[in-house]
């Protein structure tokens, strides 16, 4: 295999791959990682992914880690040298977190996250922050800051929101895996749009500190959790291991049942889609007890994400883009459309027009409160021995601002296009997303796995079989240039 392949070859691997040839010495970390900043640095400017690198500095630690790779017990190691990606939102020591606010350009952190330490401290060497809509507030990666990030197979398309920075990093082999967040789909629209896997970790398994914006509040901390976005499930299984505050209890049954979304549900799904979730249907059968079932409280659940999300008309969120709680959102709303000059990007000031009208009162918010606690107990029986498929999306393939005009019309569209992603979130649900296929314009299309904290490792295990079965991840060589060319030798 000459040169050009090989770094084609390394820049399709996962992150395990990637470790055990720098543990086996045949790479060297430094090779690794020049591999990856130059591939970076040829498709970016297109793809607009990274925001801010570190390419200096990842070189040399690079050096330093084949220099003592003799002296080190790599087992203690496992992303030993393997080239990662962070979404901007995450905080990095001596990186920037602007939340694509022009105002924090110059913020610099001081501090890494603690899912970033614990990176570090597994070896893995960070090679930038990607990009994500202003304060990670919608499901369309665009910010007056940094600009749209391009999907990984259509410049055309979006690469969803709010990692969609990191998905579509990861999709065009710019890094081994990438760390994104998700409070609403934030991992699992742009796993599924850019034909990576994605992986929601449960309420409160893995820390949030460090992460922008700050989730103060209860109803929303409990959504909200941070996750990887990688190439295989083997690396979303070991990431979620090596982040996780602490290790759940495994739940252990003879056998687990399916229970698959049923795709006459009245929800949008398109034709590709639904042949997908009907073929998956067909390929479990023989091996587990499959049926097509909704789980409890499907019908509840986008309207009690969009009221957690707009809790005070989303005060906390105004704060921070505006320095202000109650800033007036038409007049710079208006201003946006009309001069495209102001600091805060349009659909910001949309979304959060939206959570004005959506806030919950007190009364109402008691009976989330209520709600939530009884569907807590529910799940947790339904859920103790059973595993749910939904599909992500209704669809792929969309053009840019379509998918922000679904989710966000005053018209309520989100009813019935958010249930499938917003489930998991309500409930704190631990959600696996796979790319399963494509459809007929081959754009990716995705399922997702969800169960009860504790049921991770079956959620992993069946994800595998299904990966093995369909195509899983595919490196989108759309933006590549030219062969991949290095002066160093892998």
């Amino acid at each position: 295999m000459n040169e050009s392949a090989d770094k084609q070859y390394l820049l399709a691997l996962d992150a395990i791959s990637i470790a055990s040839l720098i543990k086996k010495r045949d790479i060297t970390v430094e090779a690794c990682i020049t591999v990856f900043t130059e591939h970076i640095q040829e498709i970016n400017k297109e793809l607009n992914a990274v925001v801010e690198e570190r390419f200096d500095e990842a070189l040399q630690e690079a050096k330093e880690l084949d220099a003592k790779i003799a002296s080190v017990h790599l087992d203690h190691y496992p992303l030993y040298g393997v080239p990662i990606s962070i979404k901007e939102a995450i905080d990095v020591k001596n990186m920037k977190t602007t939340g694509g606010l022009p105002q924090r350009k110059d913020i610099m952190k001081t501090e890494d996250a603690e899912v970033v330490e614990k990176l570090k401290n597994a070896g893995a060497i960070i090679l930038g922050k990607t990009n994500t809509p202003a304060l990670c507030f919608c499901q369309e990666t665009d910010n007056k800051l940094y600009g749209r990030t391009n999907n990984a197979w259509n410049p055309k398309h979006t690469a969803g929101g709010s990692s969609g920075g990191e998905a579509a990093l990861i999709a065009a082999g710019g890094a081994a895996l990438g760390i994104g967040s998700d409070i609403g789909g934030s991992i699992r629209f742009p796993a599924h749009l850019n034909g990576t896997v994605g992986f929601k970790p449960g309420k409160f398994q893995v820390s949030n500190t460090g992460h922008l914006p700050v989730n103060r509040l209860p109803l929303k901390a409990r959504m909200n959790s941070i996750g990887p976005l990688t190439k295989s499930i083997r690396d979303a299984k070991l990431i979620y291991q090596l982040t996780q505050k602490k290790e759940t209890h495994r739940k252990y049954y003879e056998k687990m049942q399916v229970d698959m979304l049923p795709t006459d549900s009245g929800y949008p799904l398109d034709d590709a889609t639904t042949a997908l979730m009907h073929d998956v249907y067909n390929f479990l059968k023989p091996m587990a007890e499959v049926n097509w079932s909704f789980p409890p409280y499907f019908t509840d659940t986008s309207k009690v994400w969009q009221e957690i999300m707009s809790i005070d008309g989303a005060s906390d969120i105004k704060r921070v883009a505006f320095n202000d709680d109650r800033p007036n959102i038409w007049k710079h709303y208006i201003q946006e459309k009309l001069t495209g000059k102001t600091s805060i990007h349009s659909y910001l000031t949309w979304a959060l027009l939206g959570a004005n009208i959506f806030k919950p009162n007190d009364k109402r918010l008691k009976e989330i409160k209520s709600f939530l606690e009884e569907g807590d107990h529910a799940l947790e029986r339904h859920l103790s021995n059973r595993l749910l498929i939904f599909p992500v999306y209704h669809t792929s393939g969309l053009n840019h601002g379509d998918l922000f005009k679904e989710i966000f019309s005053l018209s309520k569209s989100y009813l019935k296009y958010m249930p499938y992603v917003a489930y998991a979130n309500i409930w704190g649900l631990p959600s696996l997303t796979i790319p399963v296929n494509s459809n007929p314009n081959k754009n990716p299309i995705s399922i997702q796995i969800m169960s009860g904290i504790g049921n991770e490792e079956t959620i992993f295990n069946l994800g595998e079989v299904i990966e093995q079965q369909y195509s899983g991840y595919r490196r989108s060589t759309m933006y590549d240039k030219s062969p991949v060319r290095s002066s160093k030798k892998i």
